[in-house]
């Protein structure tokens, strides 16, 4: 068994930017109504707003997709040229905007910048009938960036210029609660870079930084003060061979978000009705269930023929285990997946 790697990153106690969760995550998407129409009938998540030329959005058209406190943003430019279009065609389907819900966008930037962030889009103000929402953005990694969402002054369904859907008739919902996670991919030599900026900027806690002695792979956790809001950073290493790390940096073009982990409160419940839906997942060693898993741990609830039955594993980190089960990318590119997660509550 190689030798697991640790080092200590740093660890504040609580963030200074005190954030409320994840507001939305934004993809620039080649075909946004396409694939608004996956994340409907396969994840289940339910169509509640929409923007385009027909509520005054002249260069693109985006599609805000529900299920429990995840939403999903998937935006199309409509003209060539543009920063969009850019971005769609350098890196294919892909995470642009991981938005945090903040008391005030203007204090939440202010600081950010104070302590060394890059300013993307300075602090302003969208209104409509229903309020007022304030923002401004930031960068992260890669062409990801940040932005800070306050809606305290606002009762509408998302953000002013987005119009209502009715009661979405394709969506079967599969039971996903929040994001749980988000796995970031950065190069070679760049994940304490990566990990400082959440500690230092952000005010995360990275605390420590873990690999395997052969592993092509090394990752450092970063979780804002609240717990709401986590982020894994991994970057490759010399190894024996390929990780996905250098794969995903290879299609995407450079770092980015590899993952989304979902959270639900029955993993068997959701996975078999993704799969049902059409979400592919992947496969699975069955050797792991027969010596892994030979003795199940005692917090284990679930026959270990079911978690075999629909490929789920287990895993671990700062908070204790975790039953996890990854689909396949679902864009074109080897680049973009989901995870699906289930914390037990089991020791650590």
């Amino acid at each position: 068994m190689s030798t697991v790697l640790q080092r200590e990153i740093a660890a504040p106690s609580l963030s200074f930017l005190p954030f409320y969760g994840t507001d939305f995550v934004e993809f620039y998407v080649g075909n946004a109504q396409q694939a608004a129409y996956y994340y409907r009938m396969a994840m289940g998540m339910s169509w509640v707003a929409y923007a385009g030329p027909e509520t005054g959005f002249r260069d693109r058209t985006s599609f805000v997709l529900q299920q429990g406190s995840t939403r999903f943003v998937l935006s199309t430019p409509l003209r060539p040229g543009t920063e969009m279009a850019d971005h769609v065609h350098r890196h294919g389907d892909s995470v642009r905007d991981i938005a945090l819900h903040v008391g005030d966008a203007r204090a939440a930037w202010r600081e950010s910048i104070r302590r060394g962030a890059r300013s993307v889009r300075e602090p302003f103000e969208v209104k409509d009938g229903s309020g007022v929402v304030r923002m401004a953005s930031i960068a992260a990694y890669g062409d990801t960036v940040h932005t800070f969402v306050e809606r305290r002054e606002y009762r509408g369904i998302f953000l002013p210029g987005y119009r209502a859907v009715p009661r979405d008739p394709l969506a079967r919902a599969a039971g996903i609660a929040q994001i749980d996670h988000v796995g970031i991919n950065v190069g070679w030599s760049e994940m304490d870079r990566c990990a400082a900026f959440y500690s230092q900027v952000m005010g995360f806690s990275a605390c420590r930084r873990f690999g395997a002695e052969f592993s092509t792979l090394l990752s450092a956790p970063a979780i804002d003060g609240s717990g709401r809001i986590r982020f894994l950073v991994k970057q490759p290493v010399e190894g024996s061979g390929k990780s996905s790390v250098e794969e995903y940096l290879e299609f995407n073009h450079g770092p980015g978000t590899q993952y989304i982990a979902l959270s639900t409160t029955d993993i068997l419940y959701t996975v078999a009705r993704m799969r049902e839906q059409g979400v592919e997942f992947a496969a699975v060693d069955p050797s792991y269930y027969t010596e892994h898993l030979a003795k199940p741990p005692v917090w284990l609830r679930e026959p270990v023929s079911n978690l075999q039955k629909l490929g789920i594993q287990i895993a671990y980190d700062e908070e204790g285990p975790v039953l996890e089960i990854r689909t396949r990318p679902v864009e074109d590119r080897p680049t973009l997946f989901f995870k699906i997660v289930q914390r037990t509550g089991g020791p650590a």
